[in-house]
């Protein structure tokens, strides 16, 4: 399978039964699949569904999916309290009179909770949701649909991120490789040169300078590192390209990937190849970032 992102959103919607409804699934980075559902009152039933959804299109993530529902409703008839607008007015004739209020307007009192009252039926959530159900779970697959679709579309271009960088550390493995196969003769240069100089007088044996050389040679090499991140690499490329989801792996290959690095960073005595183990770490952590935005 090509490289899917854990990042995404879908959406769909849609009206019957006298209700307008939306779907929303949001997900983002998650180290396995959490499923969070939010629904309103009278449609928790429907969470095992969109468990059930979730889990046959996705294999890690962290997805929040909501249910809105809004019904269509009609103007319908309104009472008006006569007997609380007068009580109101009388009770407040008292204050009126003494100049303490003024007298209460028709507006001031059509504001008052119980003057009005509307005899429209806010529907029974269980049959909206029986006369929705089909309707919902329809909306529900086009929703995580859309997701699945859109972190495809965002897979594929962290592919192409993975790739170039995947490019960067094996080209700077390369670098490294050529330099550390100068090393020896360098180190041997840099031990008669530094002898030269603490002691001018001294003559040193060649064999024994060439075996202290070696000796250096050996602690500093990093061949075996090398060929371990040109393996990782080797590795990395055939999980992007294989079938399954390869984003566990990936972040464990970034780790090993990094262990190299430091190991060789600490070998090394040669400053370029120094400068070369640090834009490798550099390379290195910016794979493991990008590692973790994957399925």
């Amino acid at each position: 399978m090509a490289v899917v992102s854990m990042t995404g959103f879908g959406r769909a919607e849609g009206a019957a039964g006298g209700a307008s409804w939306v779907w929303e699934a949001r997900s983002v980075n998650g180290r396995g699949l959490d499923v969070r559902v939010r629904a309103p009152t009278g449609f928790d039933a429907l969470e095992p569904q969109v468990r059930e959804a979730a889990q046959k299109r996705f294999k890690r993530g962290s997805l929040q999916v909501s249910l809105t529902i809004k019904r269509e409703t009609a103007a319908g008839a309104v009472t008006l309290n006569t007997a609380l607008i007068e009580t109101l007015i009388e009770a407040g004739k008292t204050y009126v009179h003494t100049g303490r209020v003024i007298a209460p307007s028709w507006d001031g009192l059509l504001n008052v909770r119980g003057v009005l009252a509307g005899t429209e039926d806010a529907g029974d959530p269980i049959e909206l949701r029986a006369a929705l159900d089909g309707d919902l779970v329809a909306g529900l697959a086009v929703a995580l649909d859309n997701l699945a679709r859109m972190r495809a579309q965002e897979g594929s271009a962290l592919g192409a991120l993975l790739g170039a960088l995947l490019g960067r550390i094996e080209a700077a493995a390369g670098e490294a490789r050529a330099l550390a196969a100068a090393t020896p003769a360098a180190l041997l240069e840099r031990i008669r040169t530094r002898l030269a100089a603490l002691a001018p007088e001294i003559v040193i044996d060649p064999q024994r300078l060439a075996q202290e050389a070696a000796l250096a040679a050996s602690r500093a090499d990093v061949r075996e590192e090398l060929d371990r991140l040109t393996s990782h690499v080797t590795e990395a490329r055939a999980l992007l390209e294989g079938p399954d989801a390869a984003g566990r792996r990936l972040e464990f290959l970034s780790q090993e990937f990094n262990r190299e690095a430091n190991t060789l960073c600490s070998k090394s005595s040669d400053l370029a190849l120094t400068r070369l183990g640090l834009d490798l770490k550099t390379a290195i952590d910016q794979l493991r970032e990008q590692a973790a935005n994957v399925e």
